[in-house]
């Protein structure tokens, strides 16, 4: 209201924060229409949201406080029901004897505090927080629409749904297992749909649904973390679990052997797809869905946290003529969306690419994938005989598993083919042994070998919440930090805020060990050396750790000592 905005305007004035220059020309915005003068004030970027919320709050004798630096416990959040924080706008903070403190943006609102007291039947304190902050707040601790997975549990009564579809008086019936998508399954439809889509928001790489003896657990991985959400009743459990078998085109009447499946879903405007796997336990089927994001496919190798020497030799290694390329590393580690990414940056007119896959999980541009069928014994070692009759020039096989599929990507590489390829070992010389022990003559591993490299993912530090960060004790000697190299650079750790979930880390990057084959390399796998034996020769011909390689990234501020010291545990070097 203009009157207020004068009032608030005038107050602004009175603490200093905006000259009467500045309010005559905010008066001259107002008369283009669209705009009160408050709101003049703030598009002319002389005074911003929070301004006007600590000099309001000091008028009116009360708080300003900043929500992102406040975690408010679920307890508190409990208080306040959802649509009564929605409808008022307010975040509860914290409670302290019988008085509970929210956070409000208008301190002159005397009413939303009244109707809080007489609505909650407690004391209510309220303190000043900017609009923007408490609608952030309110996405975070009560969804971001009212189409929540919260919402829809409360929506389904206890053993029963309500439909009332259709013009048609509301009927309940009972929740049962079915084998189709009837009416009576709209809500768990939705429901399911709730739980992907709330995955998709949290930027979480998998859902894991899984049954326990009293309840159902769901679980998000994020950045690599479980993190357990808001889950459903034991008794909808055979609903949900027939419901997502459904969607992946699985046998929903089998439940004693372990399936695999595929979903395709629209969320937000985009088609999300989902790799699914059904495994019968003691208490059901556990169900996990990873979601592929083919954003990660658009990566070049600088956006995977190479630095630039390493970025260097890999762009020699993966256009090379010939050859074995080797990524190892364990389960979630990044290999295939490196791999992905390499074919991406070589995938040229002029060259035909040809990949053999368990699954193939991104349908990729120009290049030909050919998807292993146990069921018809299309294995990768027929796949591979098979593919060498196209004439590729690169060939990319999902996992080396047996002696036969590891002698025809030997041969491959040996007759003018540049093979992809991963391996499950720890670090990158540890390939060499594992292809020997498989059964591949040392003399054809060190021909054919051009680089092998070990990875791992870690959590990158906030940048909404970084701080400078001092190493403990403990850090320096494991990391073998440099006390000198402190006075040099900074080390950062995150505080934690809303945008990172309060964990300090957003998003996630590799560490590499690249173990690159020269020809003193290919003298030592052929005498078939120790892998120790071989790691000690490529340090010493300049190859980093994967510890060293974190290191960097610690110095460079993207990590923390602590993320690399988890990761790398297994690396003493």
């Amino acid at each position: 209201m203009p009157a207020q905005d004068e009032y608030v305007v005038q107050i602004l004035h009175d603490v200093g924060l905006a000259t009467q220059d500045d309010i005559l020309k905010a008066r001259e915005l107002t008369k283009l229409g669209g705009v009160g003068l408050l709101g003049a004030l703030l598009k002319s970027g002389k005074i911003t949201d929070a301004d006007v919320s600590k000099a309001m709050a000091g008028q009116f004798g009360m708080d300003f406080i900043q929500l992102a630096d406040y975690r408010v416990p679920d307890e508190v959040i409990a208080m306040v029901p959802r649509h009564v924080a929605r409808r008022y706008k307010i975040v509860p903070v914290y409670k302290h004897d019988t008085t509970l403190t929210v956070a409000v943006s208008d301190p002159m609102d005397v009413d939303t505090v009244d109707s809080l007291r007489y609505i909650l039947k407690i004391n209510v304190e309220p303190v000043v927080a900017t609009l923007a902050e408490i609608e952030a707040s309110l996405s975070r601790y009560y969804g971001t629409t009212d189409d929540t997975v919260e919402n829809m549990l409360q929506d389904i009564t206890e053993g029963e749904i309500d439909l009332g579809t259709q013009g048609k008086p509301a009927t309940s019936v009972k929740l049962e297992e079915s084998s189709s998508e009837t009416e009576s399954d709209a809500p768990i439809i939705k429901l399911v749909q709730l739980i992907i889509m709330q995955a998709y928001r949290d930027r979480a790489s998998d859902i894991h649904i899984e049954p326990l003896e009293k309840r159902l657990r769901v679980r998000y991985r994020i950045d690599g973390v479980l993190h357990e959400v808001d889950s459903p009743p034991k008794r909808l459990q055979p609903t949900i679990i027939s419901r997502l078998k459904i969607m992946s085109n699985m046998m929903i009447s089998e439940k004693r052997v372990p399936q695999d499946g595929r979903i395709q879903i629209p969320v937000m405007g985009r088609t999300l797809d989902l790799r699914v796997s059904a495994l019968p336990t003691n208490h059901g089927e556990s169900v996990v869905m990873r979601i592929l994001d083919k954003s990660s496919l658009l990566l070049g190798l600088g956006d995977l946290g190479f630095f630039s020497d390493q970025q260097e030799l890999m762009n020699k290694i993966i256009t090379s003529a010939d050859g074995i390329f080797l990524v190892t590393g364990p389960t979630g580690s990044g290999k295939t969306t490196t791999l992905y990414s390499c074919l991406n940056s070589i995938n040229k007119p002029d060259r035909k690419i040809i990949t053999v896959e368990d699954p193939v999980e991104y349908q990729l541009s120009g290049i030909n994938q050919v998807q292993v069928n146990a069921d018809i014994n299309l294995t990768f070692a027929m796949a591979l005989r098979a593919i060498l009759r196209q004439a590729p020039n690169i060939i990319m096989i999902g996992e080396i598993r047996d002696l036969e599929t590891a002698n025809i990507a030997v041969q491959s590489a040996l007759t003018g083919h540049l093979v992809f390829s991963t391996l499950h070992t720890n670090d990158a010389p540890s390939a060499v042994t594992r292809l020997i022990d498989i059964g591949v003559k040392p003399f054809l591993v060190a021909s054919a070998t051009r680089a092998i490299m070990a990875q791992r993912l870690i959590r990158r530090v906030c940048s909404k919440c970084k701080e400078p960060y001092t190493p403990t004790d403990y850090e320096m000697k494991t990391l073998n930090i440099d006390p000198a190299e402190l006075g040099k650079t900074t080390i950062y750790k995150g505080r934690g805020c809303t945008d990172c979930s309060r964990t300090g880390y957003r998003g996630r990057t590799g560490i590499y060990e690249i173990f690159f084959v020269d020809e003193e390399m290919r003298r030592l796998i052929y005498e078939r050396v120790p892998s120790n034996v071989l790691r000690t020769q490529a340090r010493e011909l300049g190859m980093r750790t994967l510890r060293e390689d974190g290191l960097r990234k610690i110095m460079a501020g993207v990590t923390t000592p602590e993320e690399v010291i988890s990761i790398t545990s297994g690396d003493q070097n």
